[in-house]
C-alpha cells in the first residue's frame, strides 16, 4: 500500500519552536546575513547549546547540538523503540522512555538503519550496546561507540559472536534478530516475549556455575547450560533466561545436544568492544582523520543524520530536506564538508530521509520530511548525568 503523504508541518512554526528552544538553552544571539542566519550561544560555560544554522541560498536548514568533551557529566546513552525491548517508535516517543535515574535528557538524534520484518519489530541493522548490554550484534557497517576509556570511535565492526558446542566445534550465531533457516541466532529478553521463530530447533538455556551471564556483555564468554530443547520455534523469553534457535538447515551439532549439555556463548567483535557502555550502528564514515571521506557516481540530496567530534566537542547535526521552500538536504559530500567546517576530525551518518530527527531539551526542533516524526528502531541521547551516578557511567 503506498506510503500517504500528511500534511507538512509549516516552517514557520518549526522556527517558532526552534527560537522558544535558543532562549532556554543559551539565550542565544542572532547573526543575521543576506543568505545565512546562525544563531550562537552566548554562554559557553555550561558546556553546550543548540544551534540552527540556515542557509537561504540553497536553501538548507540545520540543527546542531554542541556538546564540550571537557565536561564528564555529560555522557552518551541509546535507547530502543520500546523501552527496553525491541520495536518502533518515534524519537519523541522514545524520550518519553528515558531513564529519568540516569539524569536529565538534553538533546537526541535518531539512530541507525532498521530490518523492515514484522517479527521481531524494531531490529537495528548493525550494532547496539545499551547501558552495558548488547542488544543488536554488529554487521559489519559504520558504528559509534564511546570506548572503555570515555573516547568516542567509529569504525566498522564486524561480528565474531558464536556458540561452542559440546563437542568442541563452533559455529556463527547472530543476535535479537530474524533467524533464517540454516542460521542460529541467540535471543535475549530484549527480543520481546519470544522468540518470533516458527521453526527449528530452541535451547532454553541457563546460567552454569559462576561465570558472566545476563545480561550480555561484548568481549565475554557465556557458560550455559541446556534447560530444555524445544521443537517448532516461538520460545518464552524472560529475563534470567537465553534461547539459542537453530533453523531446519542449520547442521548437525543441535542434534547432538540435550537437556543437561553445557555450551559457550562467545560474545566477541572485531574490533574489541570489551567494557564499552554505548554503541550504535549508522554508516557510512563521513570524516576521518578531519578529512572529507569521497564518493562516486550520482549523489542525491537527502535529510540526514550525523554525530562528528573534535578533541574539544561533539556536534550532533540534523540537516532538514525535502522540502523546496525550507531546505533541500544535502549530498554526503555536502555533508562531510558541513562537518568538517564545524571542525570535526572524525564523523558518521546515521539513518536519514523521513527517519532524520533532532529533539532538544523536550521538543522535536526540526521539520521532519513526510510532515511528522517517522517511526525507528533506536536513538542517541547525550544527557547531565545525576551526581550519585556510578563512576563506571562516566563517558565524556
Amino acid at each position: 500500500m503506498p506510503r500517504v503523504r500528511p500534511p507538512r508541518i509549516h516552517p514557520f512554526r518549526r522556527a517558532l519552536a526552534a527560537g522558544a528552544l535558543l532562549i532556554l538553552l543559551a539565550g542565544a544571539a542572532s547573526s543575521r546575513a543576506e543568505n545565512s542566519v546562525s544563531n550562537a550561544p552566548a554562554r559557553t560555560g555550561r558546556g553546550y547549546a543548540y544551534v540552527h544554522d540556515v542557509d537561504s541560498s540553497v536553501p538548507w536548514s540545520i540543527h546542531i547540538f554542541k556538546v564540550s568533551r571537557q565536561r564528564q557529566d555529560l555522557v552518551f546513552t541509546t535507547l530502543l523503540g520500546n523501552s527496553n525491548r525491541l520495536g518502533m517508535a518515534v524519537l519523541s516517543e522514545q524520550m518519553k522512555g528515558f531513564p529519568v535515574s540516569l539524569g536529565t535528557p538534553l538533546a537526541a538524534i535518531n539512530g541507525d538503519f532498521y530490518i523492515n520484518e514484522p517479527e521481531p519489530l524494531g531490529d537495528p541493522r548493525d550494532l547496539q550496546i545499551l547501558n552495558g548490554e548488547l542488544i543488536s550484534a554488529p554487521a559489519g557497517h559504520a558504528c559509534f561507540w564511546i570506548n572503555a576509556a570515555g573516547q568516542p570511535q567509529t569504525t566498522n565492526v564486524t561480528s565474531q559472536l558464536r556458540v561452542v558446542w559440546p563437542d568442541n566445534t563452533s559455529a556463527p550465531i547472530g543476535l535479537n534478530e530474524v533467524r533464517e533457516p540454516a542460521a542460529v541466532v541467540l535471543y535475549s529478553a530484549a527480543a520481546g516475549r519470544q522468540t518470533w521463530t516458527r521453526d527449528g530447533t530452541e535451547l532454553v538455556l541457563e546460567r552454569d556455575g559462576d561465570h558472566p551471564w545476563i545480561p550480555l556483555r561484548p568481549g565475554t564468554t557465556l557458560h550455559a547450560r541446556v534447560r530444555s530443547v524445544r521443537d517448532g520455534g516461538a520460545s518464552p523469553l524472560d529475563p534470567g533466561t537465553l534461547v539459542l534457535s537453530a533453523g531446519p538447515k542449520a547442521g548437525p551439532a543441535i542434534r547432538s545436544v540435550t537437556a543437561g549439555s553445557r555450551l559457550q556463548l562467545v560474545l566477541e567483535t572485531f574490533p574489541d568492544l570489551s567494557g564499552v557502555q554505548t554503541a550504535i550502528g549508522g554508516g557510512p564514515t563521513l570524516v576521518r582523520n578531519g578529512r572529507p571521506m569521497s564518493w562516486s557516481g550520482f549523489l542525491l540530496r537527502h535529510p540526514r543524520s550525523a554525530i562528528g567530534w573534535n578533541d574539544d566537542h561533539v556536534f550532533l547535526v540534523e540537516v532538514d530536506g525535502r522540502q523546496s521552500d525550507l531546505s533541500v538536504g544535502m549530498t554526503f559530500p555536502e555533508l562531510a564538508e558541513y562537518l568538517v567546517k564545524l571542525g570535526c576530525r572524525e564523523a558518521i551518518n546515521f539513518d536519514g530521509g523521513g527517519s532524520a530527527t533532532m529533539w532538544t531539551m523536550g521538543h522535536v526542533v526540526n521539520s521532519p520530511s513526510e510532515g511528522q516524526e517517522r517511526a525507528g528502531a533506536n536513538s542517541l541521547v547525550i544527557y547531565l548525568r545525576r551526581p550519585t551516578a556510578p563512576d563506571s557511567a562516566r563517558q565524556p
